[in-house]
């Protein structure tokens, strides 16, 4: 009796209704889908055109542009994606929008209890975008972190350290920013030079060398490099210091030119180097590791 009656039901059930119900809704999932990709494509061309695009008029300098990009980026991906989950769950389970956003914001409310870190994170990358406290492009150390921001997201802000590492750190978590990048930098070169040499004709080389890296560097000096004099007296050496102020991230490069030109310059003269020491005040890593 039972076996006869699951037959029947087999028999008279509406498989090709099944069938057409679940391709329809197959397809209609591929294409909002596809909707959402193209969307988001369009969003990122327009945003890029409006931010980005060099051939046009901007209205922001270009670190300013790169930050606003990543953050819009990051929000529209949210926001086709939420869309694009809404009209599914819709279509396939013949919600009611107003319904089903209604009970969207009530589980959102039980579920913010539970992310208050989420939460967090996203208010904190608003604050970061509009307190500007760094941009795309920034040398920046927050934390035992440090690195060139590569990303300023709604949610993680990406530094890229000069070891190559990739630090995602949560925006919420970013309560102190050292900038390095904001104003000029200071360039600071300390040279040793042994008591029995000419104090007089190290400092006149290094002279001639500060005025001669100082034209080559043309722009990219705010401040040229002027030789302070003597600054320390060592066990076995003096030490002479040379400062100079750049534009942002070209302090260092003007550093290693600077001790290479010092030094050849010492050798052509005959004036002996021991140690060459350099001390940068800033408590980040030279970009030559």
């Amino acid at each position: 009796m039972n076996s006869l009656w699951i037959n029947n039901s087999f028999s008279n059930f509406e498989w090709q209704k099944l069938g057409m119900t679940i391709l329809n809704s197959l397809i209609y999932i591929v294409l909002v889908l596809i909707i959402a990709r193209v969307a988001y494509g369009l969003a990122i061309y327009l945003l890029r055109r409006m931010l980005l695009d060099h051939r046009g008029k901007k209205l922001l300098d270009e670190r300013k542009s790169n930050t606003i990009f990543s953050l819009l980026k990051s929000m529209a991906f949210y926001l086709i994606a939420f869309t694009a989950i809404i009209h599914v769950l819709k279509h396939l389970f013949s919600f009611d929008t107003g319904t089903l956003l209604a009970s969207a914001s009530v589980l959102g409310v039980a579920l913010g209890f539970g992310s208050q870190s989420l939460v967090k994170d996203i208010i904190g990358g608003f604050f970061i975008l509009f307190e500007d406290q760094f941009s795309v492009g920034d040398y920046v150390q927050t934390g035992q972190f440090s690195g060139v921001v590569e990303e300023t997201g709604i949610r993680a802000t990406h530094l890229r350290d000069w070891g190559g590492e990739l630090h995602i750190i949560p925006n919420g978590s970013i309560t102190a920013v050292t900038n390095y990048s904001r104003g000029k930098m200071r360039a600071l070169v300390d040279i040793q030079v042994p008591y029995d040499e000419d104090l007089d004709k190290a400092m006149s080389v290094m002279h001639t060398v500060c005025e001669q890296v100082g034209t080559e560097f043309g722009d990219k000096i705010i401040d040229p490099p002027t030789v302070q004099g003597v600054i320390q007296f060592g066990e076995r050496n003096t030490v002479l210091r040379v400062i100079a102020f750049t534009q942002p991230n070209e302090q260092w490069s003007l550093e290693r030119e600077l001790r290479r030109q010092i030094h050849s310059a010492f050798l052509k003269e005959g004036i002996r180097t021991p140690q060459q020491n350099v001390y940068v005040t800033n408590p980040i890593k030279d970009s030559s590791g």
